[in-house]
């Protein structure tokens, strides 16, 4: 009988997107807690929901002894965890919650049915916890530093923050083993024709973006070292043998001193395999790309978020336009492409920020973009800048932070045609770059006097 049951959220073929994307990796926090435990001596199963369903998840809830169960969640499947606690609930099991969104939604995930909120890193918190747990005896929770429960007269009652994990070396890998990860090769193959499996160098984000959350690291930056690293993708790689990694990291290329040795200690074992990732333009110099290169990456996603200067410094980004411009170019002369982030919607925004970030866009000429409407995570300094303009859509329970309008902005609709117009200015910019001037480019120049022609109607169209 395990001391500890851990599951999450997400349920591919439940997702119409997801089911659609095919793009599945392992829950490596999970798999971290669960490894973690185990070597001190915890029984640990996991119930990796990613290829079930609900219902078979119910069922197994339902139909096993009750012990902890522990549920990782996160903005998109807050729904999904809310009934996964009440049916545990209902069945006996005592409920802790983790992840990226609790810890800005206490209350609301202890009222859902958590008997307890973990805030931060899990794997140590978990250690303490489970013997709490155990006893019932409220003392001993009130002892186990980084988490939230409810006081006996409904109260939240939040201990004090526990001290990041300062030696990511000291802890095991994920507990791969614990989860069918042939079924995680399997479907990239049968949808995409090669597997990718995914790895972290590094925890936490140092930098102070207002729309982004810190959650569970805070702003803190703790990296591997170059050799433990090399020495789990080496096993990795002969284990499952995976056509690519996915580095799973906030930003990879922060510390070029360390890319540096990765890349010499992964030569010196005659290591290369094509990876992605994520980093900052400003941390894309020509020798961190060189270096990239020489490991494998095959495309590196940049957030960009905006074309006005204006926007990224309200963002508090910390990065200038033309740097974005000069680390697409870099990547592109060494053969990586260049994935893009796009803001819509910040704060502040108006047309002709819009506008330049068409221009940027189009210059920057990035082999893939993807947008989004900026939505403000609780807990971050942008929900708290918008806060009193908040309107939320749906019941806690059903939505997410994405589901909330901000009166006075600009409507969905409006930023519906500046998408468009973004997506036709850049496939007309490539067509004029080609010197393609067919049917299909008329028919562009058509779309976007059409969209110019949308965003002028709608610029008065405000969320209410």
């Amino acid at each position: 009988m395990p001391n500890l049951l851990l599951t999450h959220g997400y349920f591919l073929r439940e997702d119409p997107k997801e089911a659609l994307i095919k793009k599945p990796y392992t829950p490596l926090g999970l798999l971290y807690i669960c490894s973690y435990l185990r070597s001190k001596g915890f029984e640990v199963d996991v119930f990796d929901s990613t290829f079930s369903t609900k219902k078979e998840l119910f069922q197994h809830l339902q139909s096993q002894r009750p012990a902890v169960l522990g549920i990782y969640a996160n903005l998109m499947t807050r729904g999904n965890v809310v009934e996964i606690l009440c049916v545990a609930r209902q069945a006996g099991w005592k409920t802790v919650v983790g992840g990226p969104e609790p810890g800005a939604y206490v209350r609301e995930y202890l009222e859902a049915g958590a008997d307890v909120v973990v805030i931060g890193e899990g794997e140590a918190i978990m250690e303490e916890l489970l013997p709490a747990l155990e006893t019932g005896d409220p003392l001993h929770l009130s002892k186990v530093k980084g988490i939230a429960s409810l006081g006996p007269g409904g109260q939240v009652e939040q201990t004090p923050p526990r001290p990041q994990i300062a030696n990511l070396d000291g802890l095991p890998w994920p507990a791969r083993e614990a989860v069918d990860i042939r079924k995680y090769l399997e479907t990239w193959r049968e949808a995409h024709g090669q597997s990718s499996l995914s790895v972290i160098t590094a925890r936490g984000c140092p930098y102070h973006c207002r729309w982004c959350s810190h959650q569970v690291f805070g702003k803190t930056h703790r990296r591997r070292s170059a050799r433990a690293v090399a020495d789990e993708v080496e096993w990795l790689t002969a284990t499952y043998h995976p056509d690519m990694l996915w580095i799973a990291d906030d930003v990879f290329t922060i510390h070029h001193g360390w890319l540096r040795e990765y890349a010499g200690e992964m030569k010196r074992r005659g290591l290369r395999i094509p990876f992605e990732c994520i980093s900052r333009a400003d941390r894309l110099s020509a020798e961190a790309v060189q270096l990239m290169a020489d490991l494998g990456c095959f495309r590196v996603w940049i957030g960009s978020e905006s074309g006005s200067q204006r926007i990224l410094d309200s963002m508090e980004r910390g990065v200038r336009v033309e740097e974005v411009q000069s680390a697409v170019e870099l990547c592109k002369r060494k053969s990586i492409q260049c994935g893009m982030f796009l803001m819509w919607g910040y704060e502040g925004e108006e047309l002709s920020d819009i506008e330049a970030t068409i221009q940027h866009v189009k210059r920057s000429d990035p082999d893939i973009f993807l947008t989004t409407v900026a939505y403000p995570i609780k807990g971050t300094p942008y929900h708290g800048s918008v806060a009193d303009s908040l309107v939320q859509l749906k019941p806690w329970s059903l939505g997410s932070d994405r589901e909330i309008q901000i009166r006075g902005r600009h409507s969905r609709r409006f930023y519906s045609y500046a998408d468009q117009l973004l997506r036709d200015e850049v496939e007309f910019a490539r067509r004029i770059r080609s010197d393609t001037t067919d049917g299909a480019a008329l028919e562009l120049q058509h779309r976007i006097r059409t969209s110019r022609e949308g965003l002028a109607a709608y610029a008065n169209e405000v969320e209410a």
